[in-house]
């Protein structure tokens, strides 16, 4: 079969669905890939670096007759005419924001796949193009608002005088916001950032970023990683926040997006009016019509109180190669799941969950909306089996201790420190209040640790397993026989520790890795 690439042809589009580097590994997969004269022109890549690459050089009319078409932009109706019967189109489609998108797709004979309908599940990270998209717009927000802000975000001792660094603040650390503080943080500035999600603030902390809480009794944990709209009262928090804000910094990036939705106002009026003269605001929600109330849409201009307010919509774009880099990668991972047979064959299964959100038209059908993902299976609970009436009766709760019983526990375990210390150096002693000290200190911060951020938490314990393994075998031919036997316990129980964290962190690795393995 054969992939075609034809030239964008949106007004003001500079990115390619292929690059002279995706374009190898399309043909590795057994097609054969044909790309229109001058589609990567806008991107810096000629024909020619095509042609190296492996790819034919076609027409409109060439590109357009292929088995499965690969573009960024929707395409427009004179060229779905010229598609192959049977054919698989992929593009942004946006069916969210035009559910009668697929109705026109489907009056056509394709299947039409659409790249902002990837479903946010492990697997499908490598698919998810509207990531990578953003990804390039949270640091392009940057250097967008480190050319109108005109002085350094860095901090500078000269002999003409202190430069302070400028503040930064981030609404919404989703993945354009990590990616606007950790460019921020690494040009100098003080990067402030806000989410209405509690645990990013690690996330936030690990970028340089210092994270801002808003303060609210509902707010939850995220079970998908992504933001929620929030209630009334903690809108009003977080406007104080932001109004407390503005005067303050020198640069605002807001980034609070909702797919289909206009997007929230988050920066009023009033709050662009308190900042100071030369800040600057990049409003990266512009196409929802934008976080600030201000904001015009495609348009950067400055207010009467000399406010820079940049409200492009085509960030990603400003960026053209290394957008098509990341959007080809994407559509290379997407061409490995429909060819399980990496033999150039499309296979649009339905049975694959990813395949399935993905398609929202196929041969005549319209198939938006999908069906919803399921996130993970919960095991079918076994039929209870009957139980006699005997077995019935309620098993009386264990009494808790009363204050002799914890006493006694007390004073035994004392009396059990004072004949070991009687036995045991004194140095060896003083090793084992360390352990114990950290023991209980390290309890009670694990447990304060989100589930979200086991793995990190997981390759640290490691790291301590590992010098508590280096400090047992030091101690293994101490001339004390206890101090041996505690050193090969030590030994034992670490070394179980960090195989079982080593086992679990590869796991877990493996889940973002499966597409690649079946490469």
């Amino acid at each position: 079969m054969r992939i075609g690439i034809p030239k964008e042809i949106a007004n003001g589009e500079t990115r390619v669905a292929a690059t002279p580097t995706t374009v190898p590994k399309l043909v590795k997969l057994g097609y054969t890939v044909v790309v229109e004269s001058g589609a990567g022109v806008n991107a810096d890549f000629s024909d020619d670096a095509y042609t190296a690459a492996g790819a034919e050089i076609g027409t409109d009319t060439e590109v357009w007759a292929s088995d499965l078409i690969l573009t960024v932009n929707e395409p427009a109706d004179e060229k779905l005419k010229l598609a192959k019967a049977g054919s698989t189109v992929v593009s942004f489609f946006g069916p969210r924001q035009r559910p009668e998108v697929a109705d026109k797709l489907a009056s056509y004979d394709v299947t039409a796949m659409s790249m902002d309908m990837v479903p946010r599940i492990s697997r499908a990270q490598s698919l998810d193009a509207l990531s990578s998209m953003s990804n390039i717009s949270g640091y392009r927000a940057v250097v967008e608002a480190s050319h109108a802000f005109g002085r350094f975000f860095n901090g500078q001792v000269t002999a003409a005088g202190k430069i302070p660094p400028a503040k930064v603040l981030v609404i919404g650390a989703g993945v354009a916001g990590l990616a606007a503080i950790g460019a921020a943080k690494s040009m100098g500035a003080i990067v402030r950032a806000t989410d209405t999600r509690p645990e990013v603030a690690e996330q936030i902390e690990s970028m340089g970023g210092e994270f801002l809480s808003v303060e609210n009794v509902g707010a939850e944990v995220s079970t998908d990683g992504y933001a929620k709209e929030m209630s009334d009262d903690y809108n009003k928090r977080a406007a104080r926040l932001y109004s407390e804000q503005a005067p303050q910094v020198d640069v605002i990036i807001t980034t609070a997006a909702i797919p289909g939705r206009p997007s929230p106002k988050l920066i009023t009026k009033e709050m662009v009016e308190s900042m100071k003269p030369g800040s600057v605001i990049v409003d990266l929600a512009a196409a929802g019509g934008g976080n600030c109330e201000l904001t015009r849409p495609g348009e950067s201009y400055v207010t009467e109180n000399k406010v820079t307010i940049v409200g492009y919509l085509d960030v990603p774009k400003r960026m053209p190669a290394q957008a098509s880099e990341l959007y080809g990668n994407n559509l290379v991972n997407l061409v490995k799941l429909l060819t399980p047979g990496k033999d150039g064959e499309v296979v649009v299964n339905f049975e694959d969950e990813v395949l399935r959100s993905m398609t929202i038209a196929r041969r005549g059908e319209v198939t938006f909306p999908p069906p919803a993902t399921k996130v993970s299976a919960a095991p079918k609970k076994p039929a209870a089996a009957p139980v006699a009436a005997e077995e019935t009766e309620v098993k009386p709760k264990r009494k808790p201790l009363t204050a002799a019983q914890k006493f006694g526990l007390v004073i035994g375990a004392a009396a059990l420190w004072i004949a070991i210390s009687a036995v045991l150096p004194f140095n060896f002693l003083q090793h084992v209040m360390v352990f114990g000290l950290a023991c209980i200190v390290g309890y009670y911060v694990i447990s304060a640790v989100e589930p979200a951020l086991y793995t990190p938490l997981m390759s640290v314990s490691n790291a301590v397993s590992g010098i508590t393994i280096v400090g047992a075998i030091t101690q293994l031919t101490n001339d004390v026989m206890m101090i041996r036997i505690v050193a090969f316990l030590a030994l034992v129980i670490a070394g179980i520790n960090m195989f079982g964290g080593f086992a679990i962190t590869y796991r877990m690795l493996g889940m973002f890795k499966k597409e690649d393995a079946n490469a």
